[in-house]
């Protein structure tokens, strides 16, 4: 037998009357279709490298500023000024890891944001894809206003049985 699969299936499709599959258009699709997945996977990979690079700034810098903190603290004066001290590098440590933490969020969301725009592009270009194969395939074309034809009779306007008076 020297027919391949394909030729077999094909076949196979044309004695049960189904619509012929452009097997290149096919490929190609899911060529889009991986190309979309390596470009969004590559996005989101330069986006987990920079939330690291961002945290390590992050670390790296809280580590000099608490040492510059603890060399620079020197308990002395009242317990009401040492309190008011502390409670000043506590607040400006808050004011920090808020704003590192709002960096970090921004640059996820973004980076996240910009690969699911990839893939949800890929598959709205799939739907028009398959939309367009199976209307050229089934031989239809969708046009705007289309009606049914005038002389066709829809479930409403079947005969009724009575008869009309002239």
């Amino acid at each position: 037998m020297s027919d391949s699969i394909l030729d077999q299936m094909k076949a196979f499709g044309a004695k049960l009357g189904l619509p012929r599959v452009d097997v290149d258009k096919l490929v190609e699709m899911n060529r889009k279709n991986f190309d979309a997945l390596m470009r969004s996977a590559s996005v989101a990979g330069e986006g987990a490298k920079a939330f690291a690079e961002k945290q390590r700034e992050i670390i790296q810098a809280a580590f000099k500023e608490t040492s510059a903190m603890v060399k620079d603290f020197r308990p002395t004066g009242s317990a009401q000024e040492i309190v008011a001290k502390q409670s000043e590098y506590a607040k400006k440590a808050f004011e920090v890891a808020m704003q590192n933490t709002r960096d970090l969020a921004d640059l996820a969301t973004k980076s996240t944001a910009e690969a699911a725009r990839i893939i949800r592009e890929r598959i709205h270009d799939n739907l028009s894809e398959w939309q367009e194969s199976a209307s050229s395939a089934f031989g239809t074309k969708e046009k705007e206003g289309s009606e049914t034809p005038s002389n066709t009779r829809g479930p409403s306007d079947a005969p009724t049985g009575r008869s009309k008076k002239r």
